[in-house]
């Protein structure tokens, strides 16, 4: 299987190349560059691995929540592609990226991303890794003010993200006496993103390209506080 994700809904920038198992990635930490970037890391790892576009089984995008700029890069970008290669497209959940990466580096297998939403509030979920190594939702991803988070039954959690870094203090005093860790700095990544979608693309949740649309969870994420 042959996946192309791409990832510009934080911080940082990332494309990635997912070949049988094999993943090859460009990642940046670069905010407001990443229409600047992304195409060009597309294209170098499609050229060392001497492959086009329609040689791909599917592209895959990080769909949001996140930021708004972010995520709409990602969702035009992935769309254009998609269209002129005729591929289908794996939406996936930047939450859920978050926390796979979260497993990925520190093996946490309960993981609560979140992130600075802006307006007080932040995007936030709950993510257990199960038995194939890869984070499944528990509950529903929410937008919601930090001091009125849900935290699901148990221990051990950790959490990651910008959210942790805006709210620490309201987020440890709501769940802080269920938490192992706490990783504010950690930025989605494509790799993440290439390696839930091949779950998904093998579910048969891949979608036509007009049907890749991003996810905000909320429609005023532009907006500022007054």
């Amino acid at each position: 299987m042959k996946i192309l994700a791409i990832e510009t809904a934080t911080e940082a920038c990332s494309a990635a190349l997912y070949i049988d198992g094999e993943i090859s990635e460009r990642y940046e930490v670069a905010p407001r560059r990443h229409a600047e970037l992304i195409l060009s890391m597309m294209d170098q790892l499609l050229a060392e691995a001497e492959l086009k576009l329609s040689q791909l089984d599917t592209l895959a995008f990080g769909r949001g929540p996140g930021s708004f700029t972010g995520v709409r890069i990602a969702t035009g970008v992935i769309q254009g592609a998609a269209f002129g290669a005729e591929l289908p497209v794996v939406p996936v959940s930047t939450l859920a990226a978050l926390a796979q990466g979260c497993f990925r580096k520190n093996g946490a297998r309960r993981i609560l991303p979140a992130f600075d939403a802006r307006m007080q509030e932040i995007y936030w979920a709950a993510y257990e890794v199960a038995i194939d190594d890869l984070v499944r939702l528990v509950g529903t991803e929410q937008v919601a003010l930090p001091e009125l988070v849900e935290l699901p039954e148990g221990n051990d959690w950790c959490g990651v993200g910008t959210g942790w870094a805006a709210y620490r203090e309201i987020l440890m005093q709501r769940v802080g006496g269920r938490l192992t860790a706490v990783e504010s700095d950690l930025f989605c990544s494509a790799q993440d993103v290439a390696q839930l979608a091949v779950r998904a693309y093998k579910a048969g949740e891949a979608v036509a390209a007009e049907f890749a649309l991003p996810v905000y969870l909320r429609n005023q994420v532009a907006k500022k506080p007054k």
